[in-house]
This record gives C-alpha cells, structure tokens and sequence, in this order.
C-alpha cells in the first residue's frame, strides 16, 4: 500500500474521530431535544445548554469539513532537520513503537465511540428508572440529609412529590405533624423488606449519573403490582406508633411510564 494512501486513510479516520461522531452526537442531541425526549437523560433545565452546545458543534463541524483532508493532523512538521543518515535510523526506530501503541490507542477509542454512536442511532431512547432504582436501592445520598429543615416550612404538602416525601420520611423528627396529610403520588412499584412493598422514583439533579433513588413505603398487597409497573396512588400518609412514616392508599391504579419519568 502506498504511502499516500496509508495517509490519506489516516486522514479519514481522524476526520471521523473528530468531526464525524461529534455531527452524529449533535444531531441526536437535537433530535431528542426537538422531540422532548432528552429529559430521559438530563434534566429539562439542562436541555437548552445541550442543544445550544450541539448546535455550536455542529457549526463547527461543518466549517471543519471546508478544511482540506488531512489538514487536522498538519501541524507543520518539516522544520528543516538536518541529520545525519544514522540520527534518522535511530529517530525512527525509537518513534515506531511509539507510533504504533498510538494507533492502536486511537483504533481502539475510535471503536468504542463509534459503538456508542451507533447504538444511540440504532436504539431507541428509555428510560433507566426501574434498573437504576434497584441498582441503587439502600444507599444513602445527600438528597436525604437535612431535608427535614426545607420540608417542615412548606405549608402546602400537596405539592410533594415521591422525592419530597421521601426526605420527610429519613429525617422528619415530628412524624406526627404529617399524619393525615394527603397525597396524590406518581411512581413505580418495587419489592420492599418483610414482604412490603415500596413506591419508588428517581430524583436527578443534571442527568441519569446522579440520579438518587427515592421510596416511599405503601400498604399494598405484594402481589398485587410486578415490581416496575408504574402506579398512581391517593392515599394519606400514617404515623405508626413507633413513629414510621407510611402511605395509606385509597386508590392505586396502574398507569403507563409517564413521557418524564424523573422528578427533579
């Protein structure tokens, strides 16, 4: 194989490195945020910044491709060396292996993000609520701590959602200032201890990486829902006598994944 073509072939594959996967990604970042299903993946504050970024990369995608191919690695190397026969055997000989872990480095990414690409064209947007909810299920997060302080000045719980109320039931020191309160709650069923069973959301801040599981326990027959179905529940909230926190339905009806299956 010539080296002209060696290095024209060089030239196209970091062409697509660069400017092709980032055209691919701002087009599915547009597509999801025209669509309003990127807020399956950050929250709907950030999706201005996301589509203003993509569309910035993209200009500048475009602009790069009036650039002659080749020119992204054009760095200006002849700088007029003036060595002997046996400096540029030895200079080659210590930059082969060199070269060669970085092209093999540079397949390698390229493979991968190439693959990340594809299967964000090929796959079609979902959710992570139920899986990363169960995945995360038990751990203790900084959505939780202190809450008590922010929730015991809203006067208007009917506002809560799964998020609020689970921060009132970690930390609430006066359960019973919020027995009786009402609430019309939206979520998805998981299994809880002792055979109970627990309403859950995802609470993000930025997107699905920070996502924090939140749970609620309600009085439901354990059978009567498959962990992931998606529920709406009225009910009230009960202080027991050791002072735990539940939901008390009165109604809970199976429902299909909301469009924004998150809380924020």
């Amino acid at each position: 194989m010539s080296e002209q073509s060696v290095s024209r072939r060089r030239a196209l594959g970091t062409r697509w490195l660069g400017v092709g996967l980032a055209t691919v990604v701002s087009i599915v970042t547009l597509g999801l945020g025209l669509t309003g299903r990127l807020t399956l993946y950050i929250s709907p504050e950030s999706v201005w910044f996301a589509c203003a970024a993509a569309v910035v990369t993209l200009a500048g995608a475009i602009w790069s491709c009036t650039l002659p191919l080749g020119a992204e690695s054009d760095h200006g190397h002849d700088h007029g060396h003036d060595h002997g026969s046996s400096d540029d055997h030895r200079d080659a000989a210590a930059a082969s292996p060199r070269r060669a872990f970085a092209t093999a480095g540079t397949v390698t990414g390229g493979v991968i993000a190439s693959g990340v690409v594809v299967a964000a064209l090929v796959l079609p947007p979902a959710s992570l609520s139920v899986e990363l909810a169960m995945s995360r299920a038990g751990e203790q997060t900084a959505l939780f701590v202190g809450a008590d302080d922010v929730t015991l000045g809203v006067a208007d719980t009917s506002t809560f959602g799964v998020g609020d109320w689970a921060s009132v039931f970690a930390t609430a020191t006066n359960t019973a200032a919020y027995d009786g309160k009402t609430v019309s709650l939206t979520g998805f069923v998981t299994p809880a201890d002792a055979d109970g069973v627990n309403l859950t959301r995802l609470v993000i801040t930025h997107c699905v990486i920070d996502a924090q599981t939140a749970t609620l326990p309600v009085t439901i027959d354990a059978g009567e829902f498959k962990t992931g179905q998606w529920v709406q529940v009225e009910g009230t909230v009960k202080a027991d006598a050791d002072g735990r926190l539940h939901v008390d339905p009165t109604s809970v009806d199976p429902i299909d994944e909301p469009g924004d299956p998150y809380e924020y």
